[in-house]
């Protein structure tokens, strides 16, 4: 039976079309939910994605794929891990997708995430994803380069032209019963070098940093232009972007946790059904059990 649900998940939602202005969107929790309470839902959200995992896996006609995009710092990875915590990892991938490597580069963009896409049954989840190829060689065309792309579309056009790539992507996955949740945690510049300061400051956080983020930091505005506009033209009816507070954790988590469950219940999924004939096999099978003398 899936449970009532905490968070209204309309707010967190990115209507398709619809311009973004990030710097409009909280970074915060919601000051009605305190750390306590999100810390009592995120157990229960944890609890239920433990069952309809197992349903899921039953079912065995449909997929789910997880996607988090985020500046750097913004708690990908610890999301991940709360999050999937109760999930059995036999059913579960995580794929991180750093740069492509000198094959990857020579296909179209979405030929890599192909490969790491769930089987029916399973869940995936992208830590990072082919957006970068709309965010980070956005903001850095030199990336393009390696790619030897026709020249045709380019400038703006090239970017529209991977929108629709997505969405057609996106789609044809919906349509043949995957479904897709993609989060954008949005951290604040301020939290951002906070938690940079703690990577510095605190030894053992210290492999945690990369001289690449200072980098990166400095191309804010940038990044957040790239996203703001791949969240207009990439969210759709079948697949939205949800936009999460990422400067309170415990709240981000407990957020992701509500989403990814209610999505995943919203599919109604059932235990396969046994037939008469089965039913008598299993009869069969349980009367030989029986009649052992162990």
């Amino acid at each position: 039976m899936p449970r009532s649900h905490r968070f209204d998940h309309d707010k967190f939602t990115t209507r398709p079309g619809k311009s973004v202005d990030l710097d409009k969107q909280s970074t915060t929790a919601d000051d009605r939910i305190t750390k306590a309470d999100a810390k009592k839902e995120l157990e229960k959200d944890v609890n239920s994605l433990s069952e309809v995992q197992r349903l899921l896996w039953a079912d065995g006609s449909r997929a789910v794929l997880v996607i988090l995009q985020a500046m750097d710092a913004a708690g990908k990875d610890g999301t991940i891990r709360h999050v999937m915590s109760g999930v059995n990892p036999q059913g579960c991938d995580v794929h991180g997708f750093k740069a492509p490597n000198a094959d990857e580069v020579l296909h179209d963009f979405l030929w890599r995430p192909r490969k790491f896409l769930p089987a029916k049954g399973q869940i995936a989840i992208f830590n990072r994803s082919y957006y970068e190829e709309v965010l980070v060689v956005r903001v850095h065309p030199k990336f393009l380069e390696p790619q030897r792309l026709p020249p045709e579309p380019s400038g703006k056009d090239l970017w529209k032209s991977r929108f629709k790539d997505i969405v057609a992507f996106e789609d044809h996955l919906t349509r043949n019963g995957t479904s897709v949740i993609k989060f954008f945690l949005n951290v604040s510049k301020k939290e951002q070098k906070k938690r940079f300061l703690d990577r510095l400051d605190e030894p053992d956080k210290n492999w945690k940093f990369n001289d690449a983020d200072i980098r990166e930091r400095g191309f804010w505005k940038d990044y957040r232009k790239a996203y703001e506009e791949m969240l207009e033209h990439t969210s759709t009816d079948a697949a939205p972007w949800y936009v999460i507070p990422a400067d309170d954790k415990w709240y981000t988590r407990a957020v992701v946790a509500d989403i990814i469950a209610a999505r995943i219940e919203s599919l109604k999924l059932q235990p396969p059904t046994v037939s008469d004939e089965r039913r008598a096999e299993l009869s069969e099978a349980r009367k030989r059990l029986m009649a052992e003398d162990a």
